[in-house]
């Protein structure tokens, strides 16, 4: 097998379906297989989708929701191909998108990881598909929202063109196109992120094994960013919040003094508190 293509449901079926038929829209020069797992959802979105795609699509039922990193992680230990390409239940594939990133990634044998240009619902970026990883400086701009022009405010590379092709830090989860080579020799997902940094902490595990990391921009698909979501908003903050605790703590706390460490860690409370109290108003 060339490609498994793994997809996370949690009930959306719709959006899930949307997902898989925008890649049975276009036909590939390389074999793939498409595994949806089901976190639990709880509803009736996987008998739905069994019931539409049948044999086309495997189906793993999780007995347990344990977040969108375990979720990836059931399938990844069953999958035995050259590539895997962790897909958002959000996104619509467009066309040679598929097609392109695999041929470059096989022509490119340095390459670990490789992501496309993610276009909003609006047409617009979606800045997180291409990133530097955050540090203590850029994550204070990003944090406090504070406009800055200088190198330090780095974080989303906006300086960069959207349709070229570069290497960077850290891709966004909703499309991630691996060598499983690599997953074999750094793992799998960390499960500790429930949802949110599990994407930034896989780069940079990648790129510290000495692989590196490309922004594909020839070639697009469409994020409806959030909508698989939206009824979750104070949980939504939340887990943003404690997974940039996460990622500080495992890759960055040791590096910066106990001072810098307090300090981060309480920006990110009084962040976190403040907007799910902001929200109580909305």
């Amino acid at each position: 097998m060339d490609l498994s293509i793994v997809i996370v449901n949690y009930k959306t079926f719709e959006l899930t379906k949307n997902t898989i038929n925008s890649i049975f829209d276009y036909s590939y020069p390389f074999t793939y297989e498409i595994i949806v797992v089901d976190n639990a959802s709880g509803d009736d979105s996987l008998a739905q989708l069994q019931a539409y795609f049948k044999d086309k699509v495997k189906f793993i039922a999780s007995k347990q929701n344990n977040g969108f990193a375990s979720g990836n992680n059931l399938a990844l230990r069953q999958v035995n191909s050259d590539y895997v390409l962790l897909l958002n239940s959000d996104t619509l594939v467009l066309e040679n998108t598929l097609e392109n990133i695999f041929v470059y990634m096989n022509d490119h044998k340095d390459v670990g990881a490789c992501g496309c240009r993610v276009r909003l619902e609006n047409g617009e970026l979606d800045k997180a598909c291409k990133r530097t990883f955050p540090n203590v400086k850029n994550s204070f701009f990003r944090l406090f929202h504070i406009p800055n022009n200088s190198d330090d405010d780095n974080y989303n590379l906006t300086n960069l063109p959207d349709d070229e092709i570069y290497e960077i830090d850290c891709l966004t989860g909703a499309f991630m196109f691996i060598r499983k080579c690599v997953l074999d020799e750094i793992g799998l997902l960390d499960e500790t992120f429930f949802m949110y940094g599990e994407d930034i902490d896989l780069c940079y595990r990648i790129k510290k094994a000495g692989w590196k990391i490309v922004y594909y921009g020839k070639n697009s698909i469409t994020h409806l960013k959030g909508a698989s979501s939206k009824k979750q908003k104070n949980k939504l903050i939340y887990e943003f919040y404690h997974a940039m605790y996460i990622y500080y703590k495992k890759h960055h706390a040791d590096e910066s003094s106990f001072i810098v460490n307090i300090v981060v860690y309480f920006g990110m409370l009084v962040l976190c508190v403040l907007k799910l109290f902001l929200n109580l108003f909305k």
